[in-house]
């Protein structure tokens, strides 16, 4: 179990999960749960399809490569970077292949609605970043960029490679995801395993640079991830239907999923995990308490709480 939600003394939900914990040499430090159950990575995947964009040849600076691995909120900057990667290489929002949508910042969704927008664009999508960044890399390298998304694409293939080799376990067969491209299969610890690379594995250091550097474009103040990222010496990505991913620099990688989808519960017991390996200061601990505890309200006033518990099993090495 990951988290209850008590509601004036009753539980209301019990959320069931799995997590795990990779040391810096990605051997397996703690686990809680099914950490062998496939699910699909979904946006959790973006730093690493990100990596495969700069090693095909995309020319990308930090901000960007932070967006090519975002799911943005749909802000002024995150739109301006997008447009700027497909400028650079000769492209535009019509070139972009997601599906046409609303930001997904409520904000940001709020502002272009009240501005007189009527309908969806494609750029506005929170994969945008992803996909610039992709048609960047095949026109870098000459590839069509009509056929991006399939999952024979060579781009898309050198992404399934690395993926499966990154984590030690196959991504396929390949499902569909919310935003067209190719969605790949894993668990909690072939993610647990990635995570900890991202951290340690010299290919992947400018990706993690960029997403420790640029958290707020890599999500969006307030998230999960963003906001463990900025508390900590660590890169975060979450995906869609609770999972998120965690990698600290040069000590541990970390992987929650929820089975019921939540993302607020996903980041929390992350966050809780790598309380639990001494991942935390007493500051650290202050600048995510609304990410490891959430109160519940009724009628405007705290009637209850969203609180973890999760407990660890140990490896026999720690």
């Amino acid at each position: 179990m990951l988290a209850t939600r008590t509601r004036s003394g009753l539980v209301e939900t019990v959320h069931e999960g799995a997590v795990a914990i990779m040391d810096h040499e990605s051997r397996l430090v703690a686990w809680s749960g099914e950490i062998d159950r496939p699910f699909f990575l979904r946006s959790s995947a973006k730093p690493f399809q990100a990596a495969i964009s700069l090693e095909a040849g995309a020319s990308l600076e930090p901000s960007e490569i932070a967006l090519a691995s975002s799911s943005h909120d749909g802000d002024p900057v995150h739109i301006a970077i997008v447009r700027r990667i497909l400028e650079r290489a000769g492209l535009t929002e019509d070139d972009l292949q997601c599906p046409p949508n609303w930001p997904l910042g409520v904000t940001a969704r709020h502002r272009l609605i009240g501005s007189g927008h009527q309908k969806r664009s494609r750029i506005w999508h929170n994969c945008s970043g992803k996909h610039a960044a992709w048609l960047a890399a095949c026109q870098a390298r000459g590839w069509p960029i009509e056929t991006y998304l399939d999952p024979e694409h060579p781009l898309q293939v050198k992404i399934q490679d690395f993926v499966s080799k990154l984590g030690d376990y196959p991504t396929g067969p390949v499902g569909v995801d919310g935003c067209g491209a190719p969605v790949l299969r894993t668990t909690v610890r072939a993610m647990a395993v990635m995570f900890s690379r991202l951290g340690t594995d010299n290919r992947l250091s400018e990706v993690f640079q960029a997403m420790h550097r640029f958290p707020s474009l890599v999500s969006g103040v307030g998230n999960g991830d963003a906001s463990i990222a900025i508390a900590t010496n660590s890169a975060a990505k979450r995906g869609a239907l609770g999972c998120i991913g965690i990698a600290v620099h040069q000590q541990f990688g970390v992987a929650a999923k929820s089975w019921d989808g939540s993302d607020q519960v996903a980041a929390m017991a992350a966050a809780v995990a790598l309380k639990l390996v001494g991942g935390f200061t007493p500051a650290i601990e202050r600048s995510l308490s609304d990410v490891t505890g959430r109160l519940i309200e009724g009628g405007g006033q705290p009637v209850g709480r969203l609180e973890p518990h999760l407990e660890l099993q140990w490896s026999r090495a720690e």
